[in-house]
């Protein structure tokens, strides 16, 4: 009876936490939540377009804030249908395939968003440093190259955890803390051995978020070593002006997953609508936010937005 009763738990679908405490707002709350996800698919998807359709905008700076803006839709578009689907009141259940898949591609795309960031801050590098020779050291082979290798790093890297999370025993209540599936609260559910999972995922966070993260600083160093060799105040001022965009793209990025990662190691005490608070903030904060700030900080992507919105050829 208790292995029938036990089976029965562990194939029944999860449910999704909203906001508890305020289910009675969920409709109020939803406006909101569905205005920031047309933001991201709208702004994205316009980003990509002038990018796309732009010729002058055909160099690698470029083409990595494409691959930036496609992380970002993805990311938006693997989770909308949980979030909204629970602030809506369509449903709070999730089968664990479906589970493991939005896991899956959340977990991958973070990891490719911070893969694009280290690119672009290389790209920056490579701009200030050497000007001159800037599209011959990054041409387009190198480019799709580059993005081939983080796209790759990102899709098998997470793939072990990712498989055996379809072979582990769900024995406990199948409540989950976000309104989306993260692996660390499927490993919380879960009554098999988990110490793989853990450790490898805490190993694939040391050497993909905290070295890309270093990896960052260390190019940043080496362009304000080069900055500061550069004679004229003027010329520093505007080389480093176009690494702005850049550095608020990667603390939008860091700064929601770090503030997340402290309220789960420290924060148990907390009110689980912090918790929930801090999970979209790192979900929908980057997305949110990248297009907003390429859109105001980068002269040719702001010109040719004014163009899409009105009609201008100059």
């Amino acid at each position: 009876m208790s292995i029938l009763s036990g089976y029965n738990l562990s194939t029944s679908p999860f449910l999704l936490t909203g906001f508890p405490g305020l289910e009675q707002f969920y409709y109020w709350i939803a406006i909101p939540f569905s205005s920031i996800y047309a933001i991201i698919l709208l702004g994205n998807c316009l980003i990509l377009h002038v990018i796309r359709t732009e010729p002058s905008l055909h160099e690698p700076m470029f083409y990595f804030l494409a691959m930036l803006a496609f992380t970002d839709l993805c990311m938006g578009l693997s989770t909308i249908h949980t979030v909204l689907g629970i602030l809506w009141k369509f449903s709070h259940e999730i089968s664990l395939d479906a589970c493991i898949a939005q896991t899956y591609f959340i977990h991958g795309l973070s990891c490719t968003e911070s893969g694009v960031l280290l690119a672009m801050s290389f790209d920056r590098f490579i701009a200030i440093s050497n000007p001159l020779r800037y599209t011959t050291i990054l041409t387009n082979i190198k480019v799709v190259q580059v993005g081939l290798i983080i796209l790759l790093r990102s899709a098998l890297s997470i793939l072990p955890v990712i498989i055996r999370l379809k072979f582990f025993h769900y024995c406990r209540h199948h409540i989950l803390s976000h309104s989306f599936c993260l692996h660390q609260d499927l490993l919380r559910l879960a009554c098999s051995d988990i110490r793989f999972n853990s450790f490898y995922a805490l190993a694939l966070v040391i050497c993909t978020l905290l070295l890309d993260s270093l990896l960052i600083l260390f190019s940043y160093i080496l362009i304000l070593h080069t900055v500061l060799a550069i004679a004229s105040q003027e010329e520093r001022l505007k080389s480093l002006q176009t690494c702005i965009s850049h550095i608020c793209a990667v603390l939008v990025f860091y700064i929601p997953i770090i503030g997340l990662t402290m309220v789960h190691r420290f924060g148990k005490h907390l009110s689980p609508l912090v918790h929930v608070l801090m999970g979209n903030i790192y979900i929908l904060f980057p997305p949110l936010m990248n297009p907003i700030i390429y859109s105001i900080k980068t002269k040719q992507i702001r010109i040719r937005i004014q163009r899409v919105f009105f009609f201008r050829r100059d």
